[in-house]
């Protein structure tokens, strides 16, 4: 590889907006890589930017970083994430995220109400579940969920 197409760990951060922490992380668990020189120093890929704006812009919306792995395994290498690769993987996080975003509608609307009362009327609030009731039809917060296909 050209070594002029290459970034050190500290110009990677810079460029990409990240602590070198988070380079560490993200190589250790294969979302980027380098390799290493003779004196064994970190040297990058350009089109790690790329990819490292990818991981940035998924983890952003809420994608797990288990699934964004997921997603750049399954693309090239040697090569940046394209505009069709990000609208390839984005369609398939599309139904993720529209749950996410009615999960998140609802429960803003519904904790606008529970917090607006301060608390005083229990008989009211959303989030009661007098005697566990709900606790037969599922795990966590039952009334403000929607369920979802991961539960």
């Amino acid at each position: 590889m050209d070594a002029n197409a290459e970034l050190t760990i500290g110009q990677l951060a810079r460029r990409a907006g990240v602590t070198v922490t988070t380079l560490h992380f993200y190589e250790e668990r294969g979302l980027i890589w380098s390799r290493r020189t003779a004196g064994n120093q970190r040297r990058f890929p350009r089109h790690a930017l790329r990819r490292i704006a990818f991981i940035r812009v998924a983890q952003r919306v809420g994608i797990p970083l288990r699934e964004i792995g997921e997603a750049l395994a399954a693309l090239p290498v040697d090569q940046a994430p394209t505009q069709e690769d990000w609208e390839q993987l984005s369609a398939g996080w599309k139904a993720d995220l529209d749950l996410r975003i009615t999960q998140l509608v609802r429960l803003r609307d519904k904790l606008t109400d529970c917090i607006g009362c301060g608390c005083l009327s229990l008989e009211r609030c959303l989030l009661r579940n007098r005697d566990d009731k709900l606790g037969a039809t599922g795990t966590g917060p039952r009334r403000l969920w929607v369920d979802s296909p991961r539960s």
